[in-house]
């Protein structure tokens, strides 16, 4: 094996480790100290403020996360060189990115179809909790919508996929990266949802090879979810007001 390669392998595994740091690292808000530091910035009570610095953290974590993966992939050249062949243009990445948001509210449409006829109830727990954070943290976005979505392209399309696809093939690779991307949601019961629009973000950085269209999708998908639950009773209200 090369050195160049080993290399690269150090820096997937490094992201791995800083992906699954950002994710245990709410327990640091459990300890006592720390908490009553954040309990001075917030001017929540009660619920909401163990719910407002759980938002605050998420963002905070996600931003930390997001600044280490680039330093980390920044000192290796050859991370992102895991596709023979040409990658797709800026332009058409970006095109392949709106397109793929298209693709995966489709895919996840089909996959609550499914679920809908095995009996398993519309709404995901995992969405939920999210919204509810947000609500009362709007900072929460910056975690649920940008930076996250960057993270989760990071390891489950560069790291994992990228990797399996050295030697694998599409399918394969698709796949297992896809239930894994399911897997750290913790929403079991919708891990069709979640598998759907894993396979949908390989299909666009295999289509491209450019991890950018993967992004813009995972960004598009979770800002219009957020957009539309946060105004729910707003859109509601319009429709009915609409002429029938």
């Amino acid at each position: 094996m090369s050195t160049t390669k080993i290399q690269t392998q150090k820096t997937a595994f490094y992201v791995l480790l800083t992906y699954i740091g950002f994710q245990l690292s709410g327990f640091i808000v459990l300890i006592p100290p720390v908490r009553k530091v954040f309990l001075h910035f917030i001017n929540k009570d009660g619920a909401e403020a163990g719910i407002a610095i759980a938002g605050w953290w998420s963002a905070i974590s996600a931003i930390i996360a997001f600044i280490v993966c680039i330093i980390l992939i920044n000192k290796n050249k050859n991370f992102w060189n895991i596709f023979k062949g040409e990658k797709a243009s800026i332009p058409v990445s970006i095109g392949w990115g709106i397109i793929g948001f298209f693709l995966v509210y489709l895919g996840q449409s089909i996959g609550a179809m499914i679920e809908l006829a095995l009996g398993i109830d519309y709404g995901s727990e995992n969405t939920e909790t999210i919204l509810l954070v947000t609500e009362i943290a709007p900072v929460m976005i910056l975690a649920s919508v940008f930076f996250g979505p960057i993270l989760e392209e990071l390891v489950f399309r560069r790291v994992i996929f990228g990797s399996l696809i050295q030697t694998q093939n599409f399918w394969v690779a698709g796949i297992v990266s896809s239930i894994f991307f399911a897997i750290i949601h913790l929403d079991f019961t919708h891990i069709i949802l979640y598998s759907i629009s894993g396979f949908v973000f390989a299909f666009l950085y295999y289509k491209t090879k450019r991890l950018l269209t993967s992004i813009i999708a995972h960004m598009m998908l979770n800002g219009f979810v957020t957009l539309v639950q946060m105004n729910a009773d707003k859109i509601q209200q319009i429709m009915d007001q609409m002429p029938k």
